[in-house]
């Protein structure tokens, strides 16, 4: 039996996206499916995997549904973050060619990203569960009518053809995903950039967000990402959630923290992790 700790879970299909990123960000570690983001969360919290590869927003579609609620009210910790470019395939069954193709099946988002392919070729879309479930279900019907917008990590494991590579409208279409664990690990300041992530909550009085955050100003702490949502049935109570440049024990940073601790009902702190690389790399100019 495989040790858990050498275990990594993503939620998705065999050849999903989070599958690809779990094999480039943790090569020596053995990907285990999930049917939801829930159970990819159970599975680190009951110890029958080390890790978690989350998906947390992609740079055409916005954030992930549900993750800004999953990950404050788990018991896992963001210990590493990872940025894996979506390079979309347009897949057929063996032998198949585009001009037999009469129906496309992908994630919805993966449909909304190859609008010009699907026009091109005069083609019906149609929604599956994710990208993989869609090149799965045409390896199963095994119909070379029916193609599969998917990876080609998914025309890999299920044995179709790749009909066409880069199918996606725009280039450089990339999902940020967080690796969670159960307890934290944070990396030493000195060794280079590190970022923080948290949520929290502020008094329901005038000027209360613009005084909590004054400390990050003040102090010179960037804060790279800031974003509401409503937290009960009533509407009344909104969270935030955060992530900063910076390690809790930089004086400025946890002077900032003091003070929006002062102002603020609820602060939790989700992990500080090493900045990836490609944050410097696509910095502006």
């Amino acid at each position: 039996m495989t040790d858990y700790k050498n275990k990594i879970a993503y939620q998705g299909e065999p050849g999903a996206y989070s599958h690809l990123s779990c094999n480039v960000a943790y090569p020596d570690m053995e990907p285990v499916a999930c049917e939801s983001f829930s159970a990819a969360f159970a599975a680190v919290e009951n110890n029958d995997a080390a890790l978690a590869m989350i998906p947390i927003e992609n740079s055409l579609g916005g954030r992930v549904a549900d993750i800004h609620h999953l990950i404050p009210e788990s018991t896992l910790y963001i210990i590493n973050e990872h940025y894996q470019p979506v390079k979309h395939c347009l897949l057929g069954v063996p032998g198949s060619s585009l001009d037999q193709l009469t129906h496309i099946r992908s994630h919805p988002q993966g449909l909304a990203q190859c609008l010009s392919l699907i026009e091109e070729l005069k083609v019906k879309p149609v929604s599956s569960a994710d990208t993989a479930g869609s090149a799965r279900e045409i390896k199963e019907l095994n119909d070379p009518t029916q193609g599969s917008i998917a990876s080609s990590l998914a025309a890999e494991i299920y044995g179709l053809d790749i009909l066409r590579e880069r199918v996606e409208d725009r280039l450089g279409n990339t999902t940020r995903f967080v690796v969670l664990a159960r307890n934290r690990v944070e990396p030493d300041p000195q060794d280079g950039p590190c970022m923080t992530s948290f949520v929290f909550q502020v008094r329901s009085v005038p000027a209360a967000l613009y005084k909590s955050l004054g400390g990050f100003a003040t102090c010179g702490v960037n804060i790279t990402k800031l974003e509401s949502y409503i937290t009960d049935e009533r509407f009344q109570v909104a969270q935030f959630y955060a992530e900063i440049e910076g390690h809790p024990s930089d004086k400025l940073v946890d002077t900032a923290f003091q003070e929006l601790q002062f102002y603020s009902t609820k602060l939790k702190i989700l992990g500080t992790y090493p900045a990836n690389p490609f944050r410097s790399q696509n910095l502006p100019g």
